[in-house]
């Protein structure tokens, strides 16, 4: 089981931005691909985006498209998620997974497709 720590989480005021991390301590870590998933209270873990780690290509779900980005440093075994004019609904708590196998297109994978995940990290949006 692939270890990811995310971070870069905490309090926010609306319209502000935050930049989470996902890093893995892997040797050999060449993933299918990296998704960022939320987590709101009493709501359905959702996919808010993800990178193929071959090529950096990414897809963003419509509720954030636009205020998000996602790049990953491949020396560093690292993704990264900025997200820039947070709402009070953003809050959340913000979870990294990985894929390792191709064969889906990232638009329709589902937290069901990705094998490892990290802990979480809460991002609360204050208005």
């Amino acid at each position: 089981q692939v270890q990811l720590v995310e971070s870069g989480g905490g309090l926010v005021q609306a319209g502000g931005s935050l930049r989470l991390s996902c890093s893995s301590s892997e040797r050999a870590f060449s993933p299918y691909g990296m998704g960022w998933f939320r987590q709101a209270p009493g709501k359905e873990r959702e996919l808010i985006g993800a990178i193929r780690w071959s090529d950096g290509n990414t897809y963003y779900a419509d509720s954030v498209k636009g205020r998000l980005t996602i790049s990953r440093d491949k020396a560093e075994n690292t993704v990264y998620l900025r997200m820039n004019n947070l709402k009070p609904e953003d809050t959340s708590v913000y979870y990294c997974a990985l894929r390792w196998t191709p064969g889906k297109d990232l638009g329709v994978l589902t937290s069901a497709d990705f094998g490892s995940w990290g802990r979480g990290t809460q991002v609360t949006v204050s208005s």
